[in-house]
């Protein structure tokens, strides 16, 4: 289920990590509301924080490590997990020629609809969103939901974190004492500012795409993918609601066969 910790991305998880902790210690190095906290003893914050902190590393690690839906074999007899019955599935038509699953060129394995090819990672990814170089890792069916969980962790430690560095701010009256006493906190929160607005971003343009039930890969190169080429702009045959697809995204585990949800989608426009 996990990749090997001392991979390719070694450098940037290290990097992560020691980048999260140092912000962490300058925090409570400087005279910011989380040092005043501790020194009077009220650690209830203090202590709520690292282990937020803490969440956010471990959440980081396990959506870098974990498989995130490598096509390892070829595998015709998956299971459909949308709720959907034997006697339902009997009903849905078999996928057509033009649409039949086809092999990778690169790993000649058959690729199940939503499924590419990662050139980094050298696999197949069913459900494929895209390669994450912040996490050395695809985000793909398996992992997706933990991304984005991460991303929501990380974007309140972020937010936590600004708040307490500007809380570390001391009054002087020249700008260069100014600068020297407080030069290290705004660092931090420069850092800090640029970084929520990533995470942010990338949050927000997740949770849209999920709540449309399609993927970056799909909303940006629909024209060339074969399932979807021949739709309309608007038209996404994954779709099933806002609820049901967050509900399905966040709640519904297991592999999907989308072939089946295509199919079905196409016989109930009929």
């Amino acid at each position: 289920m996990f990749k090997n910790v001392f991979g390719s991305g070694f450098l940037v998880r290290t990097a992560h990590v020691i980048l999260t902790w140092v912000i962490t210690l300058i925090l409570f190095l400087h005279d910011t509301e989380l040092r005043q906290q501790e020194e009077t003893g009220q650690l209830v914050q203090p202590v709520f924080f690292v282990l937020l902190v803490l969440l956010s590393v471990l959440l980081y690690f396990a959506v870098s490590l974990m498989d995130p839906g490598f096509i390892l074999s070829d595998d015709s007899d998956l299971h459909f997990t949308l709720g959907v019955t034997e006697e339902q599935q009997d009903m849905i038509p078999p996928p057509t020629k033009a649409l039949r699953q086809r092999r990778c060129g690169h790993c000649l394995l058959q690729q199940p609809m939503r499924s590419k090819h990662c050139q980094t990672c050298q696999h197949c990814v069913r459900r494929y969103d895209h390669h994450c170089p912040w996490i050395e890792n695809c985000v793909g069916e398996r992992n997706h939901r933990w991304f984005v969980l991460y991303l929501a962790v990380q974007l309140l430690v972020l937010l936590w974190g600004l708040h307490i560095a500007w809380t570390g701010f001391r009054y002087a009256p020249s700008w260069q004492l100014w600068l020297r006493t407080n030069g290290m906190l705004l660092t931090v929160v420069v850092l800090v500012a640029v970084l929520s607005l990533i995470v942010l971003l990338l949050l927000g343009s997740h949770l849209y795409l999920v709540s449309l039930n399609t993927t970056t890969w799909e909303f940006m190169s629909r024209h060339r993918i074969s399932y979807l080429k021949h739709c309309g702009a608007d038209e996404n045959p994954f779709d099933r609601g806002t609820f049901n697809n967050l509900w399905g995204f966040f709640c519904v585990w297991g592999t999907v066969v989308w072939e089946q949800v295509y199919f079905r989608e196409g016989s109930d426009q009929v």
